[in-house]
Order: C-alpha cells, then structure tokens, then sequence
C-alpha cells in the first residue's frame, strides 16, 4: 500500500478522518488515524483509529458495538485529509449515543442540541 506513505501526516503521524454514512453522505464523525490503523482499516473493512486524548489505538464499536463497515476511502489533493463512507451499524457514531457527532447546530444565534438518542451511553460503556 504505497499510496499511504503519500500521505501527509501532521507531526504526530496523524491524518484527519471524515467518516460519512454510505447512504446518505452525512457526517458521522471526524477521528484521527496513524498508519497502523489506517492499514488496519484497509484491511480489516472496519475503521480503526487513533485517539488523541487517550493515546489509545481503537476500533470503532469495540466497546458498543457500533462498528463501521468500510466502503470507500478517499484522499484530498493535497493528500492529507481522508473521507471514509461507512455502513453505520447500530445507528449510532457517536460515543454520545448520538447518531452523529456533530448533533449540535446553530439556529437564531443559539446552540441547540438534537436531544434524541440511539443508545444510552452511561449503559454501553457503564464507567
């Protein structure tokens, strides 16, 4: 997988993942990758990241279940930027419970949560 090595990774070995629903395009979710889980993602067929607050490698629904089947990886012109379009198993991307991570929108000036939720969080991840 050459194509990989050229990619431009920032100065932690990370590139930005946007991850789309297959179906219908819409954002998910935005993680970031090393080349250990790209690969592994490549491979696999479901997504594996790495997270920057926990400095822990991770697929996505090892814990909730809410795996990601891989169905095209893209890269920008600039090559460091991916877009994966996924099948969202489960409904939910988000560790929220939400469907997607970006739940929160602007209307009149406020920001206004989208308060429906595909699972309770605080029972899948019991911390």
């Amino acid at each position: 997988m050459a194509w990989m090595d050229e990619l431009k990774y920032d100065s932690q070995g990370l590139i930005p993942a946007v991850i789309q629903d297959a179906s219908d395009n819409e954002v998910l979710m935005v993680a970031w990758m090393n080349k250990d889980s790209l690969r592994d993602t490549v491979s696999s067929g479901k997504t594996h990241f790495w997270s920057r607050s926990r400095q822990k490698y991770w697929m996505k629904g090892e814990e909730s279940g809410n795996v990601q089947n891989v169905k095209d990886i893209s890269y920008d012109c600039d090559k460091d930027v991916l877009v994966i379009k996924v099948e969202q198993v489960g409904g939910a991307a988000c560790h929220t419970g939400h469907r997607s991570c970006f739940y929160t929108h602007i209307v009149d000036g406020q920001a206004k949560e989208d308060e429906s939720l595909v699972f309770d969080p605080k029972q899948v991840y019991k911390k």
